[in-house]
């Protein structure tokens, strides 16, 4: 029976979720937030989970209005502050991946400071995807690669060079969308797709728990017969 190792999401719909209800796109973020920290905490307790990756701020994000971004930059910086405790409680390690010098340096030490802060943790993993793509993870990867004068670039060196140096089990996007949107391409390779409707301020521990069971039931060959 397969075991979900390492889930990652794509955390699509909150804007949506805000503009059916008549409310500003933020609300709808700020509903998200609530989310993040019911499936986090719900991964902690289960044994079986050993990392949690969320895709939190793309690389394309930025391009969305001005104030849309500066307040998702607030709401971060607020989650992360608020969150430690709930961190520390359930034993939880804090992981950002991706490019977090594109932020103020006061958000870039939040974010360093709870990652230094949980460091300790020994249970679950979670990753927040931050000013992160795939194909921006691969380039800075290779570059590094390429600074270090190595002649001859293996598959392990250059896992070994990514922000995120582990294979994706089960990836989840909520939201109906059915695409990767430039996040963990290389990791996914292997991984379990779910594509489902639900927006993600209306997602629950218990739909999370049905895709489980779903995969763990799916019969996974990585290219092979058996």
């Amino acid at each position: 029976m397969n075991r979900a190792k390492h889930i990652a999401i794509i955390m699509d719909g909150n804007g949506r979720w805000a503009e059916l209800q008549d409310k500003k796109r933020v609300k709808g973020h700020e509903a998200g937030a609530k989310v993040v920290k019911e499936i986090t905490t719900y991964c902690s307790n289960n044994d079986e989970i050993e990392r949690l990756t969320l895709y939190a701020f793309s690389t394309e994000n930025w391009k969305r209005p001005r104030l849309e971004v500066e307040f998702l930059m607030k709401l971060l910086d607020n989650y992360l502050k608020k969150e430690l405790p709930v961190y520390l409680q359930n034993n939880v390690r804090f992981e950002p991946i991706g490019d977090i010098r594109a932020f103020s340096k006061s958000l870039q030490k939040t974010i360093k400071m709870v990652e230094e802060k949980t460091a300790h943790c020994d249970g679950l993993v979670q990753s927040l995807a931050l000013n992160y793509g795939s194909q921006d993870e691969i380039i800075r990867a290779v570059n590094t690669l390429k600074s270090a004068e190595t002649e001859n670039i293996t598959l392990e060196m250059l896992n070994n060079a990514l922000d995120c140096k582990h294979d994706v089990d089960l990836l989840i996007r909520t939201g109906g969308d059915k695409r990767l949107s430039n996040f963990l391409l290389w990791q996914a390779a292997y991984a379990e797709l779910f594509f489902i409707d639900t927006l993600w301020p209306d997602f629950t521990t218990k739909e999370l728990e049905k895709i489980i069971k779903k995969f763990k039931k799916i019969e996974r060959r990585f290219g092979g017969l058996k």
